[in-house]
């Protein structure tokens, strides 16, 4: 049962002129640095779990505290605005601050590669589109935050992305609810994968990491060299290389996904649905000052490229007035 400060919610109402005393959603815009003039939302749920939210990012996630314990991990520029992001000119890095969740898609992600005749930059265009903010309010028992993105081209691809991101009041979760509709009048290639970033103190070796595999492959030489050990969480070295892995899970529909740090008694588990994200991007970087876990579901089986996905017959297609939906349950433990 939820609880705000070791009551049970009901009963500390009691104790509220209004719940927004420990419960609400603030609303902020950057007045500084590379994010200034962008809006930024920060969920605050009573239970010690502290969310911020980037509407000019497509509602991507930033970062998240537990009981004030960071557990995204943050490039040094932090989250900025979109303006600087173009993927097709090799500056999707320059513009990506991390944070614990940002979209790849809606069309492509991966590496630069060339399709069907059409440039496709990193990742995709979808993490640099402002959304329309539609919801941002304490709800009835949860903190609801909703918006609409559209990537759109004239002659091109009309996707529409409904994005709901919910917490319960007095919890330790939050849930990520997506439907991406193809709005326009053709077939459209539709590729989603969602890089969830987590970082140190949650990340450190000696860390248990937790995935149910079927089939892990190398995306590469590198990665093939630490395919013995690539659950294995290591301390941060100058010499360590990214790896990259392509997760496959067993038949079933909830993929649970764990790492639990014992010595700090925190932990985090992501769930998400096999049937809308078959597989998994796992990333490891354990370099030195740039130490991160990335846990990235998708739907598509690539870890390459838009390119390498149709050359493996793996491209996904919206008809038109198609949806699909995707939800990530995201928890976390401590104490």
């Amino acid at each position: 049962m939820a609880q705000l400060f070791g009551r049970p919610v009901e009963q500390a109402r009691s104790y509220l002129g209004a719940l927004e005393q420990v419960a609400r959603v603030d609303s902020f815009v950057e007045a500084d640095g590379p994010a200034r003039g962008s809006r930024r939302l920060r969920m605050v749920n009573g239970g010690g779990l502290e969310i911020d939210v980037h509407p000019d990012r497509a509602l991507d996630l930033g970062q998240v505290t537990v009981d004030g314990i960071p557990v995204a991990w943050m490039e040094a520029r932090g989250v900025q605005g979109p303006a600087d992001l173009d993927p097709n000119n090799g500056d999707w890095l320059r513009a990506w601050g991390g944070g614990m969740l940002t979209t790849c898609g809606l069309d492509a992600y991966g590496s630069p590669s060339r399709d069907d005749g059409r440039d496709f930059g990193q990742h995709g265009r979808v993490s640099g589109i402002p959304a329309r903010l539609t919801v941002a309010k304490v709800g009835q028992g949860e903190l609801v935050v909703e918006g609409v993105v559209r990537q759109t081209v004239l002659g091109g691809e009309n996707l529409a992305l409904h994005r709901r991101i919910t917490t319960a009041i007095g919890s330790k979760e939050l849930t990520l609810t997506d439907v991406v509709t193809n709005e326009g009048a053709h077939e459209a290639v539709h590729m989603m994968l969602y890089h969830a970033n987590f970082g140190w103190p949650l990340v450190e070796d000696g860390v248990a990491l937790a995935l149910p595999s079927t089939v892990v492959e190398p995306r590469d030489e590198v990665a093939a060299a630490g395919l013995g050990s690539w659950a294995d969480i290591e301390p941060p070295s100058p010499s360590n290389l990214p790896q990259v892995f392509l997760h496959e899970f067993p038949e079933g529909h909830e993929v649970v996904v764990r790492v639990d740090n014992r010595r700090r008694g925190l932990a985090m588990q992501l769930k998400f649905d096999r049937r809308q994200l078959p597989w998994l991007c796992h990333w490891k970087c354990f370099a030195d000052r740039t130490y991160v876990l990335g846990l990235e579901p998708m739907n598509t089986r690539t870890v390459v490229s838009r390119a390498e996905a149709r050359r493996q017959g793996a491209l996904q297609f919206l008809q038109p007035g198609q949806s699909v939906t995707y939800q990530l349950s995201f928890g976390f433990e401590h104490g």
